[in-house]
């Protein structure tokens, strides 16, 4: 079982548009509001791939419902920590030349009995699985959960034997590392940040995650947009490229990609198939329609066109 843990799931609304003119009145071409956030894009996406989710998450207010009905009308097993503040709202607007501006909402402050509600959801749903999990762990923190929220999280998919993705970032990011999640997958700003460094090929891109396995990560996955992906474990490490595709949005392809390794392991597949995998998810998104609603026949007419090469051995045949 995968479970996705949502600290600051949100309703995020694409409104596309000619030309984003900023300081002026512009027109939306058309409008949708959707379920959002990092970890509710990972179980859409592993529940398309047929794999058995969970998505615990703090939701409140009409969004919050509306965000909750439609997890359920996904047939994602789902599980609402009630909050009194109302579940965010996020905007992403593109123009036509596929330009893409977020704005994202901080979320509203989350109280001590409602941090203490996620946990015993979280425990309760990890002790029933005899340790047969993956824990993904997605998104920003809201106001009023501590830094160390994620180190928690950690500590308690241990004492039950599950594994953990991490997929944030910052200081929410930098302070969990020490805690050893199994797999952290930040995106190029994101590693820049850790390594202190700028990012400006693949040899820096290598040393990026090399360091990210200094400060307590077990595996790294360096994320790269359109350029792919780079994956290490310290003893091995992979360099991988999606083919091209026509760009429906890029919004929530990383999740995908995570989706895509937490699947990948669950089913035991080698560090290639996983990396495979991960890959074609995150072109599959970028084809969808809605972020994490993926379509699996896509996923497995891309599967033979991600290039993964051995970064020790160097190039040779696609694995």
């Amino acid at each position: 079982m995968i479970i996705c843990v949502s600290a600051n799931p949100a309703i995020d609304r694409r409104v596309r548009v000619k030309k984003l003119i900023f300081g002026a009145v512009n027109r939306a071409v058309s409008a949708a509001s959707f379920a959002g956030g990092k970890a509710a894009h990972v179980a859409m996406t592993a529940n398309a791939l047929g794999e058995d989710v969970v998505w615990i998450g703090f939701t409140g207010g009409a969004t919050g419902q509306e965000l909750e009905r439609q997890m359920n009308e996904l047939g994602i097993l789902t599980f609402a920590v009630k909050t009194q503040s109302q579940t965010r709202t996020n905007d992403e607007i593109i123009d036509e030349d596929g330009k893409i501006t977020e704005i994202l909402e901080p979320g509203g402050e989350i109280l001590d009995d409602e941090l203490v509600r996620m946990f015993t959801v979280c425990e309760s749903k990890m002790a029933g699985t005899n340790g047969g999990f993956f824990l993904v762990l997605s998104g920003s923190l809201p106001p009023g959960v501590s830094l160390g929220f994620y180190s928690q999280m950690i500590s308690l998919a241990r004492k039950y034997g599950g594994k953990v993705i991490l997929d944030t970032s910052g200081e929410a990011l930098r302070t969990t590392l020490s805690s050893g999640p199994d797999l952290v997958k930040p995106n190029r700003e994101e590693a820049e940040n850790l390594g202190g460094f700028k990012i400006d090929a693949e040899a820096a891109a290598c040393s990026a995650a090399r360091k990210i396995l200094r400060l307590g990560a077990r595996s790294v996955v360096v994320s790269l947009g359109a350029d792919g992906l780079i994956w290490t474990d310290g003893d091995e490490m992979f360099i991988a490229a999606p083919p091209p595709v026509e760009v429906v949005s890029t919004v929530g392809s990383g999740d995908a990609a995570v989706a895509g390794f937490a699947v990948g392991q669950m089913r035991t597949m080698s560090i290639e198939e996983r990396i495979r995998l991960a890959i074609a998810c995150g072109a599959a998104n970028c084809l969808a329609k809605l972020p994490g609603q993926i379509d699996v026949n896509e996923v497995n007419r891309l599967l033979p066109l991600v290039t993964i090469r051995n970064a020790v051995r160097g190039f040779g045949e696609a694995v």
